[in-house]
């Protein structure tokens, strides 16, 4: 079953300090654009660590700690994830003082981005605010430049952090996902029926695409 408008519904929960997410979304766009799929794409809040302070930690000590990884295999997946990102012209820049934040704010921003039909722009743009600048994503000042940098005005991106007006929106749609099992991002849903999880790579994505496109005939 596809939308009304014949095309593909595709939701993905992620955060935008999952280096995953957003290898799995270029994964994702370049099969659409092989298999010249039409669709329509909803990205939904996920926070990867919700109880982080908001002065953040170190990247690799947070790895270790969340999931007992060693430096060496630290520096292995950051390998990885670089080289995976530069495949798809994405450029991971990791540094060993390079540090995790808390996204809670970030998402109230997209939440407000979306009102104005932005909010895939802004994704982007805080993925690389991240992970190409290393850009302290727990300051209001650094996310309303990121905001203003896309054309969206930065007076209102802090007011919106500054007075949480979309904080109980986010809330309840971090909440949904949640309650729906998932448990880890990206977390990509085809047609509001079909689940995929991780980054799958641009052949396997192909394939998916293929397989729903032979299920609407």
């Amino acid at each position: 079953m596809t939308t009304p408008s014949n095309k593909l519904r595709i939701d993905i929960a992620s955060d935008v300090v999952c280096p995953w997410c957003i290898i799995g979304y270029l994964q994702l766009e370049r099969a659409l654009a092989k298999t010249a799929t039409p669709y329509e794409l909803h990205w939904h809040p996920f926070e990867l660590n919700p109880d982080m302070p908001a002065e953040g930690q170190n990247l690799r000590e947070h790895l270790v700690e969340k999931y007992g990884i060693t430096a060496a295999q630290s520096e292995v997946n950051r390998a990885s994830i670089t080289e995976a990102g530069a495949a798809l012209g994405f450029e991971f820049r990791f540094t060993d003082d390079m540090r995790m934040h808390n996204t809670f704010n970030v998402h109230q921003l997209l939440h407000w981005a979306d009102q104005q039909g932005r909010k895939h722009d802004l994704k982007q743009a805080l993925f690389c605010a991240h992970f190409t600048h290393r850009r302290n994503l727990s300051d209001d000042n650094t996310l309303a430049d990121v905001a203003a940098g896309i054309g969206l005005a930065r007076d209102e991106a802090l007011a919106v952090l500054a007075d949480q007006r979309f904080a109980t929106d986010v809330r309840a749609a971090e909440k949904f996902w949640i309650d729906a099992g998932i448990r880890g991002v990206p977390a990509v849903v085809f047609n509001q029926r079909h689940l995929v999880t991780g980054a799958q790579g641009t052949e396997n994505y192909q394939q998916i695409l293929a397989q729903l496109a032979n299920e609407s005939h």
